[in-house]
């Protein structure tokens, strides 16, 4: 015999659908924003292709620019998570940069319209979720600079000099997902994306060892470098 259902049960079938509602709204936006940029997108056009009434959309979000952000942020922080994992897992490092982009462009084309978007808006449309973007960018910036310090090769290297290698890595990795998006289709140009990426990490890491962030006296002076 089926149990009368109690206060607890309603609590949670609500809560379990207004998510529902709200995951709706953001795939949603997520599907009409391919074609768009976020500035040209009605709050009408969002609840039709979610297929939910306009006023319902108040119950999850305050406004469109609050739904942009957080599209913003739910995709940063599942990078992050993303690609923390993939630095802490068992991986010999003459793998992990190979490993590392391997799994972030599976991840972008996995979720094209969401990078799509970030990447439509990353100079143009709103400031609010402009800025966003920008400040997604640089704690990703951040949280790989925190783990490069933890590398036996750049102890020593100051913070300035971790977050600019880690900067280099991020606007390296940014470019091959303009890329990937390009050629989403294409799974030879997509590999060809990820060799070419691959190697110009390689290159970057290769100049940082050399890197000693103090002038050196044969590049003040004019003088040739004893060493590269």
């Amino acid at each position: 015999m089926r149990r009368p259902r109690q206060p607890s049960d309603e609590r949670v079938a609500r809560a379990e659908q207004k998510q529902l509602t709200r995951q709706a709204l953001l795939a949603a936006a997520l599907e009409l924003l391919a074609e768009r940029s976020f500035d040209g997108l009605s709050l009408r056009e969002v609840t039709r292709q979610a297929g939910v009434v306009p006023t319902a959309f108040y119950r999850h979000f305050e406004s469109m620019e609050e739904l942009g952000l957080v599209l913003v942020d739910d995709a940063f922080r599942t990078m992050r998570r993303l690609m923390r994992t993939v630095r802490e897992g068992p991986i010999p490092p003459s793998q992990a940069i190979r490993r590392s982009v391997e799994t972030f462009v599976q991840y972008v084309l996995a979720h094209r319209p969401h990078f799509t978007f970030l990447l439509r808006e990353r100079f143009g449309g709103s400031t609010p979720i402009r800025n966003a973007i920008r400040a997604g960018i640089r704690l990703f910036v951040t949280d790989l600079a925190a783990d490069l310090a933890s590398v036996t090769e750049a102890a020593g290297w100051t913070q300035e000099d971790l977050q600019m290698l880690a900067g280099l890595l991020v606007s390296t990795v940014v470019t091959a997902t303009e890329q990937v998006i390009e050629i989403a289709t294409s799974p030879a140009g997509v590999e060809e994306v990820v060799q070419d990426t691959e190697r110009q990490l390689r290159l970057i890491v290769l100049g940082a060892m050399q890197w000693r962030s103090s002038p050196r006296p044969d590049l003040d002076t004019g003088k040739a470098p004893t060493r590269l």
